[in-house]
């Protein structure tokens, strides 16, 4: 099912059914650790986690913004450091804590009144599952587990934390038709 990277392209882009899938895409919604970023979890003395994001990545979210396409976070921690970087890319939908992703994602589609169909999700691992099979479009990074990698329509070549969001916000956009006026708007043209 999912789409096998290419070796020659440093973004793989969603062809044959990956690309209609993302062509519809209204609201995109991703986890975070594994997606957004490596997994790792960073503990000082008195308990707090730090996290770590790749710059590309936010990039990738801003555009997504800007073509009109909506995005929001579904992650099962809970995180100030997530919240900070949600506030700092504008991300409008933020849901933490979440136990059951299928319960946020059916509040979320209340919310926007935009159907699964239009919505895309790209997680890593086994909690991402339910919902992932709900959304209309599918992906995850190149280290997602194998389980994920089979049930997906696009998978990044770059592993989570290091540019897997941007190459699908990428994806998105090329799908879209938005990706060149995109880079021509970056060029000053």
């Amino acid at each position: 099912m999912a789409q096998k990277p290419s070796a020659a392209s440093a973004a793989p882009p969603a062809t044959g059914t990956a690309a209609e899938r993302a062509s519809r895409i209204k609201l995109m919604i991703f986890d975070v650790d594994g997606v957004f970023t490596d997994g790792s979890l960073f503990f000082n003395a008195d308990g707090d986690a730090m996290k770590s994001f790749n710059s590309l990545d936010g990039y990738g979210v801003k555009m997504l913004e800007r073509i009109g396409v909506q995005t929001a976070i579904i992650t099962g921690r809970q995180s100030g450091i997530v919240a900070a970087r949600v506030r700092e890319l504008s991300i409008t939908h933020l849901y933490q804590g979440v136990d059951d992703k299928t319960v946020a994602l059916a509040e979320l589609l209340q919310k926007t009144g935009i159907a699964a169909s239009e919505c895309g999700y790209m997680g890593d691992d086994w909690p991402d599952l339910a919902v992932m099979r709900l959304c209309g479009f599918a992906a995850a990074p190149a280290n997602a587990h194998p389980e994920v990698i089979q049930r997906v329509h696009w998978v990044a070549e770059a592993r989570g934390g290091h540019g897997a969001v941007r190459e699908v916000c990428d994806a998105i956009a090329r799908a879209q038709h938005r990706y060149d006026e995109l880079l021509a708007d970056a060029m000053g043209a």
